[in-house]
């Protein structure tokens, strides 16, 4: 058996690493800036622990354009660089200085917030650059260091006049890269990726205004003074802890996240733990009313206070990235570009651990102040309601506090919904009968029957309804759902007494024969009821089962396209015991009664909002000539 080497040449794995490490040439400034926040860090750690004999201050990295001489600089005062430094950082492809640092001062550095990892990040700046130099002092006595490389293999190395302790990097920007000579792009790729950066970061100067000195008259200016432009906050709300911020703050930092929102949060979860992972953030619930479609990709990932992406499927669960606010962790796995997450068991962790802490805080608002939830429970319903079908785990802790609404405006959880219709709402087989509306207008003839005979009716009414009863209706044992206008409530619920009819049975045979005659068998279902005298005539219900499955293949429901395009079928419900089906019996001219039959089926279609179009039309025009 052979053994050997596998040996990388570094003539083609250079270009490589160029052009095709990274997806976006503009990730080269977060790198950079990310691996001068590393040099101060490391600076800042070695000051702590009195390794280093130096006055830590307040650091800043700065960026600096020189458009005349197509220059790019990035400055920081942190640990910098000995000769012998830049020759095993710089010029090994992927040796992580900061690996080596936190190996060193693993007990201590463990919590520095080192962001570097695979030792790329610092090759990133020849996507953009001819040239690039590096000007470095250590913060050593050591002299600094001058390199210099123009994208080959070959650099070189000597010695420099530079007295201040930090490095300098230097961007020979390329002929077709001169984009980030301007001064919009560089400070959008700044906000963009470096916004909460732990380190201060300039870019410029500003003009601030000052107090007008005592004794000033009322026109004259203002005094004003050039100040170093920050871009960034290095102390965001999520790192620090929950019992040192007000609603004010979390407010604030919200407007901070989405300046262009005006509306405030409901209200947000600020996540905080250790172990088994390291992870922070606070997620926002905006107000989301009814809307599936609204914007996703509000949750922003980073790494260390960096940017990562807006693009968080997978660390959060589905149904929560209708959510928006910030999640920060350095376990979580990302590719060598730290563009995307890479799969790793870590992601299912803390993907449940997310959706754990959320379902704690919605608990929590609901047992602490009911009244309060209620009152968000429709601009929060479809982020709970999507939860409790997608995840199981979810849906245990939910069925606490979800809450199921009735048209009157009251609030149930489905435990107190069970004990207050199981007296009233079950059918032949004692099997609980929830009713519900998906629409208070449209069905608003069929809720009054329903609460006329003293039946609860919920109003159901975000998208998703018939995914979550399905739900509810399989996890849930001795109960069903049905629309109050879809398969007969009277047919379903158990009565103390039945409702004799006023035909006979010859009758209603021969009525049946006349109806059928008239109404359309492929569209329609004649089924005659004895009711009460006062119900309406003709009464159009959609099976529950069809209804509802056509629904959910119009949300997206899955293997619901096992059923091919369902036809749209209704049962017609003649009450016999009406004055009208009575007049209609004994017509004696098949032209009248045929006549009384489509009017009268035209008026339950137009309640039901089936009536359109030409049918609509000649119906208008029935109408019109009936009354002359």
């Amino acid at each position: 058996m052979a053994t050997g080497s596998i040996n990388v040449s570094v003539e083609n794995i250079f270009p490589l690493i160029k052009k095709f490490l990274y997806s976006d040439h503009e990730i080269f400034l977060r790198e950079l800036i990310s691996n001068a926040t590393d040099a101060t860090l490391k600076l800042k750690h070695l000051t702590n622990i009195g390794e280093a004999k130096v006055e830590y201050g307040d650091p800043k990295i700065e960026v600096k354009i020189d458009k005349e001489n197509k220059l790019l600089h990035i400055i920081d005062q942190g640990i910098g660089m000995t000769a012998e430094e830049v020759e095993k950082y710089i010029n090994q492809v992927a040796f992580s200085g900061a690996e080596e640092f936190l190996e060193k001062y693993k007990d201590s550095a463990k919590d520095s917030g080192i962001i570097g990892h695979f030792g790329l990040g610092f090759y990133s700046a020849f996507m953009v650059a001819n040239k690039v130099e590096i000007i470095t002092k250590s913060y050593t006595d050591a002299p600094a260091a001058h390199w210099t490389c123009d994208g080959s293999p070959t650099y070189t190395i000597e010695a420099h006049d530079k007295t201040e302790r930090g490095t300098e990097i230097i961007l020979h920007i390329g002929e077709d890269d001169t984009e980030f000579l301007e001064e919009s792009r560089i400070s959008e790729l700044l906000v963009k990726y470096n916004k909460f950066m732990p380190v201060s970061i300039k870019f410029g100067t500003k003009t601030e205004t000052l107090p007008k000195p005592e004794g000033a008259k009322e026109e004259d200016p203002a005094p004003t003074q050039e100040v170093d432009n920050i871009i960034n906050n290095p102390n965001p709300a999520w790192t620090k802890q929950p019992a040192d911020l007000k609603d004010e703050d979390y407010k604030g930092f919200y407007r901070e996240l989405y300046p262009m929102q005006f509306e405030e949060p409901l209200f947000n979860i600020h996540l905080n733990v250790d172990y088994p992972f390291n992870l922070t953030g606070i997620l926002y619930f905006p107000k989301l009313g009814q809307d599936m479609n609204m914007q996703k990709d509000r949750i922003q990932l980073y790494q260390n206070q960096v940017f990562v992406t807006d693009n968080v499927e997978g660390i959060v669960p589905e149904f929560l990235t209708m959510l928006r606010g910030v999640i920060d962790s350095p376990d979580i796995p990302l590719n060598v570009s730290r563009s995307y997450l890479q799969a790793d068991g870590a992601v299912k962790k803390i993907s449940s651990y997310i959706t754990r802490k959320v379902a704690d805080k919605l608990s929590s608002l609901f047992k602490n102040d009911r009244e309060d939830f209620e009152k968000k429970w429709n601009d929060i319903k479809v982020v709970i309601e999507y939860g409790m079908l997608s995840e199981d785990k979810f849906f245990e802790k939910a069925d606490k506090f979800a809450l199921y609404p009735t048209v009157d405006g009251t609030y149930f959880t489905f435990e107190e919904l069970q004990e207050k219709i199981k007296e009233n709402q079950t059918d032949k087989d004692n099997k609980l009968v929830v009713l519900y509306a998906s629409d208070k207008d449209e069905q608003h003839a069929y809720i009054s029957a329903a609460k006329d005979k003293g039946y609860e009716v919920l109003l159901l009414d975000s998208p998703i309804v018939s995914h979550l009863i399905q739900k509810l209706e399989t996890s849930k044992e001795n109960i069903s759902f049905v629309r109050v206008d879809g398969d007969h409530i009277d047919n379903l619920i158990k009565k103390d007494e039945e409702t004799i009819s006023k035909l006979s049975d010859e009758e209603k045979d021969a009525l049946k024969v006349d109806l059928e005659k008239v109404i359309p068998a492929d569209k329609y279902t004649v089924q005659l009821e004895a009711m009460d005298s006062n119900a309406s005539p003709f009464i159009i219900t959609q099976p529950e089962f069809m209804r509802r499955m056509k629904e959910m293949q119009q949300t997206g429901g899955g293997g619901m396209n096992m059923f091919g395009n369902m036809p749209e079928m209704y049962n017609l419900i003649v009450n016999t015991n009406h004055e009208l089906i009575g007049q209609i019996k004994d017509t004696k001219t098949d032209k009248k009664k045929e006549r009384l039959i489509k009017q009268s089926l035209d008026l339950a279609r137009l309640s039901q909002n089936l009536l359109k179009g030409e049918e609509l039309t000649e119906f208008v025009k029935r109408s019109f000539e009936m009354i002359k």
